[in-house]
């Protein structure tokens, strides 16, 4: 997998599951709408951490600064 995130992307998202967390963790969310933002969470993590998103390839699109 070719990255195609840059750093601030991967800040908004890690910061998105924070946020995400929070809200769970103090119970401001429940039912269906908790379970569709923790699977939205866990995409944004594996996508960070691998600084790769798929929709990024579909769309053509990359963040990523690539050192010459």
């Amino acid at each position: 997998m070719k990255r195609n995130m840059g750093n601030l992307d991967r800040a908004i998202r890690l910061l998105i599951v924070i946020a995400i967390t929070v809200l769970d963790y103090t119970g401001i969310i429940r039912g269906t709408l908790l379970y569709i933002l923790l699977g939205l969470a866990g995409v944004y993590i594996l996508s960070s951490l691998f600084a790769f998103c798929p929709l990024y390839t579909l769309a053509g699109v990359s963040t990523h600064k690539v050192k010459q």
